[in-house]
């Protein structure tokens, strides 16, 4: 339960700091600003969780044909229907969707798996330490 709860504030901050750096893509930075961010954390990821699935086995021939490149796309169009449930978080159009969306799988890749260490090399490492 912490850990998930630790994995929704990290996406959070993440979400801040890429719709800061992002010009065409905005959080409501008022007092609630990082209550917004908290709320777009959690629908995109049942967004994610939920509908993308559905999306992602619909377009499983062109994402094949596509050699996979079609995920960013699907990606791109699951944070532009979460900012259209958002209030205070603003995607002005697919581009910015799919820059963002870009943005914040790498961020979050760098964030969540410790910094740009490999996989093989902290489950050595939680090898180690078991032993």
């Amino acid at each position: 339960m912490l850990n998930i709860l630790k994995n929704w504030i990290v996406s959070a901050l993440v979400i801040i700091a890429v719709a800061y750096l992002l010009p065409m893509v905005s959080v409501d930075v008022s007092v609630t600003g990082f209550l917004v961010a908290l709320k777009v954390a959690l629908v995109l990821g049942l967004v994610n969780a939920i509908i993308k699935p559905i999306i992602l086995f619909f377009t499983l021939p062109l994402t094949v044909l596509t050699l996979g490149l079609f995920v960013w796309v699907v990606n791109a169009l699951m944070v532009m229907l979460t900012a259209s449930l958002i209030n205070g978080f603003y995607v002005s159009g697919f581009l910015s969707a799919f820059i963002f969306s870009l943005a914040l799988s790498f961020v979050n890749s760098l964030v969540k798996d410790g910094g740009g260490r490999s996989r093989s090399s902290m489950i050595h490492e939680n090898s180690r330490i078991r032993d």
